[in-house]
C-alpha cells in the first residue's frame, strides 16, 4: 500500500537500542517515495534509511515510509504485539486497536500478523515484509478521540479508493478529492495555486480532466476549513460507501458459482457478479466454522422458520478457509462483544483454540476516553501523486506510481438489496 507504513525485518544486523527483546533501528521517518522508481525501491530494501535519505529530495513528502527491524540471536521469540507496539509508538498512535500489520504468505495472500504469537512462527518467507493498515474500520469515525487517528484512517481510505477496493461514483470521488486537497493545500489562493493545481493529485484509478475540474470547483468553496475538519468531512462521506471496511474473500457457493464473501463490522456479505445478493448480520449467525477448504455458517431460524440452517461455501484451499474464519471471529469479537472470550484450556479441546486477543471496540473507546495529552502535532504528508524530483546528478526527472485497480459506480440500496461494483 503506497499510503501506509512498510516494514522490512532483517535478521543479520545488530543495533544498540532494545525494547522487549527487539534490537531495532526503528528510526523510520517519512521518505519521499513518490519519486522512487521500481528499481530504486527494490534497491532500498537492502540499505539503511539514513543512507537513502541523502538521495531523496528534501522538499516533498509521501505517505509511504520504510523501517528496518533486526533481531539479535537471543531475542528471536518476540511476539507480534511487540512489533506492533513499536510501530504505533513511532507513529505516536494511541488508538491502535483499529490497526494491524499485514504480510503476504507463500500464495501471495494477505494475512494479519497475530499479536499473540511469535513472529517467526507466522512467517514462511524471507525477508519479512509487513504493511501497517487499518484492520477494523470504525463505523463512526467521529467517535475516534484524536485527529492523528482519523488522519491514518484517511490515508488508508485514499489507498482503498485508488486500488479499487473502495469503488466510488464520479460525484463521490470529486467530493472526497476536494476534501483531500483542502486538508493538504488549505484555502484556495489564486496567486499561489493558479488555475490548474490538482492535476498532480491522484484521486481515482481512472482519473479524468472532468473530475479534476469538479474537485477544484468544490475546493474553492471551503475557505476557512481546517485540515482536521476537512478530514472529518472526508470520513463522514466515506463511511457511507457500501464497501467501506469490507474485507473480500473469493469463494464458491453450493452450486459451484463464483462469489465473494465480505466481512465487515455488521456481519457477512455475499456478492455475485458484482452485486450483493445476501447479507447475514452478526446477531443472525449462531456459529462459524470451517473444515478443510469448506466454510460454514449456522443461521438462526427466521420468524416463520422452525429449525436452524447451515450454509456452506467452498474456499480455494484450507488456508483460505481458515483465514476467512479467523477474520470473522476477529470482526465479531471486536464489534459485538464487550470483552474478548478467553481461549479454551485443556488437552481435550476440539477444534482451533484461536480467539481474538486484543481489545474490543467497546474497550478501546473506554481507553480513548482516558487519553490525557495535548493534541499531538504531526505533518500531513503529500498525497499519492505525480511529483517532480531531482536525480542524483542534479537533473530533473519525472517518475510516477502505477495504482492498480478499477473504478466502480455506487448505486442506491435498501436493506438486503444492493447494486455494487466490487
Amino acid at each position: 500500500m503506497l499510503h501506509m507504513l512498510h516494514i522490512s525485518v532483517i535478521h543479520t544486523e545488530t543495533h544498540t537500542h532494545t525494547k522487549k527483546g527487539l534490537k531495532s533501528s526503528f528510526q523510520a521517518r517519512y521518505v519521499e517515495t513518490a519519486c522512487i522508481s521500481e528499481e530504486r525501491r527494490d534497491r532500498f530494501k537492502s540499505i539503511s534509511l539514513d543512507k537513502y535519505k541523502r538521495h531523496t529530495p528534501q522538499t516533498e513528502q509521501a505517505y509511504l515510509f520504510f523501517a528496518e527491524i533486526s533481531f539479535h540471536d537471543g531475542c528471536k521469540h518476540s511476539k507480534g504485539q511487540t512489533l506492533m507496539d513499536m510501530v504505533c509508538e513511532h507513529l505516536n498512535l494511541l488508538e491502535k486497536d483499529y490497526f494491524g500489520l499485514t504480510f503476504a504468505d507463500t500464495d501471495s495472500q494477505k494475512n494479519w500478523l497475530d499479536p499473540s504469537k511469535e513472529i517467526k512462527k507466522q512467517m514462511r518467507n524471507s525477508p519479512w515484509h509487513f504493511a501497517f493498515a487499518v484492520k477494523f474500520y470504525p463505523p463512526d469515525p467521529s467517535q475516534l478521540m484524536e485527529d492523528i487517528t482519523r488522519y491514518y484512517l484517511c490515508l488508508q481510505l485514499r489507498d482503498d479508493m485508488l486500488s479499487g477496493r473502495l469503488p466510488c461514483s464520479f460525484v463521490t470521488h470529486a467530493l472526497l478529492g476536494s476534501y483531500t486537497v483542502q486538508a493538504e493545500l488549505g484555502d484556495y489562493d489564486q496567486d499561489d495555486h493558479g488555475s490548474d493545481y490538482v492535476s498532480d493529485f491522484r484521486f481515482a484509478p481512472n482519473q479524468t480532466r472532468e473530475l479534476e475540474e469538479r474537485v477544484m470547483e468544490l475546493h474553492r468553496n471551503y475557505k476557512g476549513m481546517t485540515p482536521a475538519e476537512a478530514e472529518m468531512n472526508f470520513l463522514e462521506n466515506a463511511k457511507k460507501l457500501s464497501m467501506y471496511g469490507v474485507d473480500l474473500h473469493h469463494a464458491k457457493d453450493s452450486e459451484g458459482i463464483e462469489i465473494m464473501l465480505g466481512v465487515c463490522a455488521n456481519g457477512l456479505l455475499i456478492y455475485r457478479d458484482r452485486l450483493r445478493i445476501n447479507r447475514f448480520a452478526w446477531p443472525k449467525i449462531l456459529k462459524i466454522s470451517y473444515k478443510r477448504s469448506n466454510f460454514y455458517i449456522k443461521i438462526r431460524p427466521g420468524e416463520y422458520e422452525q429449525f436452524e440452517s447451515t450454509i456452506g461455501f467452498k474456499l480455494p484451499n484450507h488456508r483460505a478457509a481458515k483465514r476467512l474464519w479467523k477474520v470473522c471471529i476477529e470482526h465479531h469479537t471486536f464489534f459485538r462483544l464487550v470483552s474478548p472470550e478467553p481461549p479454551p484450556k485443556g488437552f481435550l479441546v476440539m477444534g482451533s483454540k484461536f480467539r481474538y486477543s486484543g481489545r474490543t471496540q467497546a474497550q478501546t473507546r473506554q481507553a480513548s476516553a482516558l487519553i490525557d495529552r495535548p493534541a499531538p502535532h504531526f505533518e500531513r504528508s503529500t498525497s499519492k501523486r505525480y511529483l517532480l524530483s531531482r536525480s542524483l546528478d542534479g537533473a530533473s526527472e519525472h517518475s510516477c506510481f502505477y495504482c492498480p485497480g478499477g473504478g466502480g459506480r455506487r448505486k442506491s440500496h435498501r436493506d438486503g438489496v444492493l447494486s455494487r461494483s466490487v
